[in-house]
């Protein structure tokens, strides 16, 4: 992994986490794989057969998932699905959105915790540090809705 270095640091006080950027992708199953560094959504795809990959800060409420191209390179920093093809068609769902949104969670959670780490913040001069809640913003057209 080349030079070895603590992934938080300290401000005032208070501990931060810092990873280097991945680019996650969600699998069907709930599974999180991440990757340190670009990759073509093609790479992807080869293994996982009757799927599409999707771009999560791109899928609205009422609107087909639009599906990356084979030759793009995922983005360091960003979250994709692997979606069925057959889902490809239909307009998505509140409900859809929101078990996406809950998938990933779920995924990004057991990669936290099986690093040991928990994520902190200072709430206030009097207060202990606190867990800070994790949230996905589902974007829809005109509004944001946030699912914790």
């Amino acid at each position: 992994m080349g030079n070895c270095a603590a992934p938080q640091y300290r401000k005032n006080g208070v501990n931060y986490i810092n990873w280097p950027a991945t680019a996650k992708i969600i699998h069907l199953d709930g599974r999180l794989q991440e990757f340190r560094q670009p990759i073509k959504a093609g790479s992807i795809l080869s293994e996982n057969p009757n799927c599409f990959l999707c771009c999560s800060e791109s899928m609205y409420i009422g609107s087909q998932a639009p599906r990356l191209p084979e030759d793009e390179e995922l983005q360091l920093g960003q979250i994709y699905f692997l979606m069925r093809l057959s889902k490809s068609q239909f307009p998505l769902t509140l409900q859809e959105l929101c078990s996406l949104a809950i998938k990933a969670s779920s995924a990004l959670s057991r990669t936290t915790s099986s690093r040991n780490v928990t994520v902190k913040y200072q709430a206030s001069r009097r207060r202990s540090k606190e867990e800070v809640p994790i949230g996905f913003l589902v974007p829809a057209r005109g509004s944001s809705q946030r699912i914790n």
